[in-house]
């Protein structure tokens, strides 16, 4: 059923990276009509999206992210479910967990990180505790590592999906929806707004917004993260879910897709640098993967990949709405970092309660950021 805030009700969206293309599925299936601007292609080769290992860990991440992104992260599981379900090419899903390992010498560490994960499933009812694993446990449930490591700890109901297949099948509802793409077409929301007829223009550049992220006494809030990751052909491994090395240099993560590809990544570095991975960071990831699995070593070097993550001052996501006399209101959405993948659904939900009521309690709920101008005069909403 659609919503009648929505149909027939025209909107313009730029960037068409993983939440442009999620916003513009839902307002199109809302019976709206959806003009999306984006500077790159339908394969969304220039977006952060495409370099990812797209885990949904709201426990992982509690260790070194805000409540609110892990409350995001929950909200987001299900509804990952629900959107996959309504897409019509077949995106791979799993929710088998996540398996922590560490070798003997970093054993303090991972009980310093145990610890933390265990304090914050008291703080927050809805994370499921995470599992100790003697030896025998993680044979049974991971048995590739099992000779390479005596302990783990496993994180219930954690999940991935993959990241390409999921752009590719957006892609594809966009044309079955009859989306008005715009692709190769580099766009200024401000001028989009001038525009008659558009009932909001939606800002999902990331990394491509910066000049329309400074405010004033906020220069240049908005920064590029820069991550590198390596995709590996690696039939001998038979790794079942996403599993994370704690390590002092490199805590590596390792994401199993489909047809025994791996995403390999760590590094996270404060620049937005897009140049190749240096061979400093291609040999720690690669000598830390093999420390996991020896089925590593004559794996395959599918691709070597970096791109920068739109980050905001707090590396918190947030959402700011304009409405001014005369124009289009204009919708905002940046920052979702490292956990773009782990929170969209809830940004989503939030942006697509924003643009129909004008608030969102789901924002209020979660604790999301939204701030509100009308004619210039901030009303912070949350």
């Amino acid at each position: 059923m659609t919503s009648a805030s929505f149909t027939d009700s025209k909107y313009a969206i730029a960037g068409g990276g993983l939440m442009g293309r999620l916003l513009a599925v839902a307002l199109a299936k809302e019976g709206a009509q959806v003009d999306l601007f984006d500077k790159g292609g339908p394969n969304g080769a220039h977006a952060a999206a495409r370099i990812a290992a797209a885990m949904l860990s709201p426990l992982a991440e509690s260790a070194i992210t805000e409540d609110s992104v892990v409350r995001m992260g929950l909200h987001s599981l299900p509804r990952w479910k629900e959107l996959i379900a309504d897409l019509s090419n077949p995106v791979y899903f799993q929710q088998d967990g996540t398996l922590i390992l560490w070798h003997r010498q970093d054993a303090s560490e991972a009980e310093r990180f145990t610890a933390h994960l265990e304090k914050n499933c008291r703080a927050n009812a809805d994370l499921s505790a995470p599992q100790k694993l003697g030896n025998e446990a993680l044979r049974e449930l991971e048995p590739g590592v099992a000779d390479r490591f005596t302990q783990g700890l496993y994180l219930p109901n954690e999940g991935q999906l993959d990241n390409r297949q999921l752009l590719d099948a957006l892609a594809s509802e966009l044309t079955l929806l009859k989306v008005n793409c715009h692709w190769h077409t580099e766009i200024d929301p401000t001028e989009l707004r001038k525009k008659t007829g558009y009932k909001a223009v939606i800002d999902c550049r990331g990394t491509g917004a910066k000049e329309a992220w400074s405010f004033g006494d906020k220069p240049n809030s908005l920064r590029g993260v820069r991550g590198e990751v390596i995709r590996l052909y690696a039939p001998e491994v038979k790794l079942r879910r996403p599993t994370r090395l704690i390590h002092p240099r490199y805590p590596i993560y390792i994401a199993p897709k489909e047809n025994d590809i791996y995403v390999v990544g760590a590094t996270e570095i404060e620049s937005d640098d897009l140049s190749e991975m240096s061979v400093r960071s291609a040999m720690e990831l690669l000598s830390a993967v093999y420390t996991v699995h020896s089925g590593f070593a004559e794996a395959r070097i599918l691709e070597m990949a970096t791109q920068c993550r739109p980050t905001l001052k707090n590396n918190l996501p947030e959402i700011r709405s304009q409405r001014d006399t005369g124009l289009s209101d204009l919708i905002m959405i940046n920052g979702l970092y490292r956990h773009g993948f782990m929170i969209s659904p809830a940004v989503l939900d939030c942006a697509l309660e924003l643009i129909e009521f004008g608030t969102s309690k789901t924002a209020l709920d979660l604790g999301l950021s939204m701030t509100q101008y009308n004619n210039q005069i901030e009303a912070v909403c949350a």
